[in-house]
């Protein structure tokens, strides 16, 4: 059977990553490498990677430091701009989802003819009872919602569904 270990790779491989390997080391260990398969491979392979290290390490280009510094500072600065400016694109979404509600809501007030299409289609809509919806209304309240009970519904949908879009969005980025 071929032994897979032996008792002074270690050392022979300590001596080869110090660069103590051949000329630095006693005159025991290299006559057991030299008989040694395990060990003069592991010699062979370890001197070839340390060469090939020492080659990379002498072709490497290190940037300049302040120039590193600097690339740092911007991209923090670039970061600590996107984080600061996520709060306030939410509010002008928000914003903006409210002007356009107010502005539905005053076209909606102020057209008959609009007015008058709402109240044909919630009559589509009539197996709604508006008490169900809004159990805890007055009378009148619920007289102001059966008028306009699309486009109730609409805006709701614009007020709630626009601003979690356009933050689901912005989010991505």
């Amino acid at each position: 059977m071929k032994p897979v270990e032996c008792e002074f790779e270690a050392e022979v491989l300590a001596a080869v990553l110090q660069s103590r390997w051949p000329e630095h080391v006693d005159a025991g260990l290299r006559a057991h490498a030299a008989g040694c398969t395990i060990c003069a491979d592991v010699a062979a392979i370890a001197a070839a990677i340390d060469e090939d290290r020492a080659h990379m390490r002498a072709d490497a280009i290190l940037p300049d430091s302040g120039r590193m510094w600097w690339q740092a500072q911007m991209r923090a600065r670039r970061e600590a701009a996107t984080a600061a400016g996520r709060p306030i694109t939410a509010a002008q979404v928000i914003a903006l989802a409210c002007a356009m509600a107010f502005l539905g809501a005053c076209f909606g007030a102020t057209s008959s003819w609009f007015q008058s299409t709402l109240k044909q289609m919630g009559s589509a809509v009539a197996g709604i009872k508006i008490q169900a919806l809004v159990p805890f209304a007055p009378k009148m309240a619920a007289g102001i919602v059966a008028g306009h009970t699309l486009l109730l519904l609409a805006m709701a949908g614009l007020v709630l569904l626009a601003p979690a879009a356009v933050y689901f969005a912005v989010l991505r980025d």
